[in-house]
């Protein structure tokens, strides 16, 4: 197996961690990840950090909405989830929960 990750960098235009920990648990999901655990820290008056154990590795996002900036990070070593996330949030689409 051979380890990959995927960054992406933008502004998905949503700060409420609520929504963004249901959007992306769908979406890694829907990929075929299985999440195991989340730690998450919101930011006081605005940002929100979260980092998703994965069983096939971890999945990371950080907002920083005073730049308009949110990353997106994800490692993975099974090829087939991976493929179906990148191919979801490419570089030209801005993922919006």
């Amino acid at each position: 197996m051979k380890a990959q990750i995927y960054n992406w960098h933008g502004w998905c235009g949503e700060t409420e961690p609520d929504r963004l920990r249901a959007y992306y648990l769908e979406a890694l999901a829907a990929c075929g990840f299985k999440v195991l655990r989340i730690a998450e820290h919101y930011f006081t008056p605005q940002g929100y950090t979260a980092l998703f154990l994965l069983a096939e590795s971890h999945f990371a996002i950080h907002t920083f909405p005073e730049h308009s900036r949110t990353y997106l990070e994800l490692s993975s070593c099974v090829p087939l989830p991976f493929a179906r996330f990148t191919a979801d949030f490419t570089a030209d689409t801005t993922p919006n929960p």
